[in-house]
């Protein structure tokens, strides 16, 4: 025998259960197996009172919309389900836990963003509503129309500034400062003529030499 299988045969094994507690246990997994069934087949029973309900409700080209009681998160997932197999829309709305609840339309009968926001928030919404904000939307766009249209007014001043302070620096001096002043065209100007270099090269290098002695003469030290 090896060590690892010496090692095995030393380890206590674990108690076998006695014929009374494999029936318990046997009992307990009986008892959770048939509570899933009653509750698969409880789930069941409800989708098909959905579908039934949504049928009959919807054949009426008439109705447009059919709202559910409040109910759980289990429930409302399988209203969802069965709404969109019949090619209908849902919307739950109100707080979970407490008063959420489900609402089925037509897909031509779509509720609008309008309706769906006011929902969401618990406000009351019906026909007159609805009427209301359409309004209220027409006249904001024929103002928003009208004033990109509206001529902006010219800008006026209540009075003339020169005929204001005239009492200060006076009426001949506030025209004479007003008046257009003309530029001078010949200021700065020279002629072309005046910017060259009429100096021979021979002339330019006497020049430049008579500047380095006299630079020179004056850098000498006396002594």
């Amino acid at each position: 025998m090896d060590l690892l299988g010496s090692i095995m045969n030393s380890m206590e094994k674990p108690p076998s259960l006695s014929e009374k507690e494999r029936q318990l246990v046997k009992k307990r997994k009986e008892e959770i197996e048939k509570r899933q069934t009653a509750e698969k087949e409880r789930l069941k029973r409800f989708k098909e009172r959905v579908e039934s309900k949504l049928a009959s409700h919807f054949k009426d080209p008439n109705n447009t919309m059919l709202k559910f009681e409040p109910m759980d998160q289990i429930y409302r997932s399988i209203v969802h389900e069965a709404a969109e197999s019949a090619g209908l829309l849902s919307y739950a709305f109100g707080n979970d836990g407490v008063d959420r609840y489900v609402r089925v339309y037509r897909k031509e009968n779509a509720p609008c963003e309008d309706e769906l926001a006011a929902r969401r928030r618990g406000d009351p919404w019906n026909e007159q509503i609805r009427q209301q904000l359409i309004e209220k939307r027409k006249m904001e766009k024929i103002e928003e129309v009208a004033a990109t249209k509206r001529k902006p007014e010219k800008f006026t001043p209540h009075s003339n500034y020169r005929d204001k302070y005239a009492h200060l620096i006076g009426q001949e001096a506030a025209l004479e400062a007003a008046k257009k002043t003309e530029t001078n065209k010949s200021y700065g100007f020279v002629p072309s003529e005046n910017k060259k270099d009429v100096r021979s090269i021979e002339q330019t290098m006497a020049d430049i030499r008579a500047k380095k002695r006299l630079k020179t003469s004056h850098e000498t030290p006396s002594e």
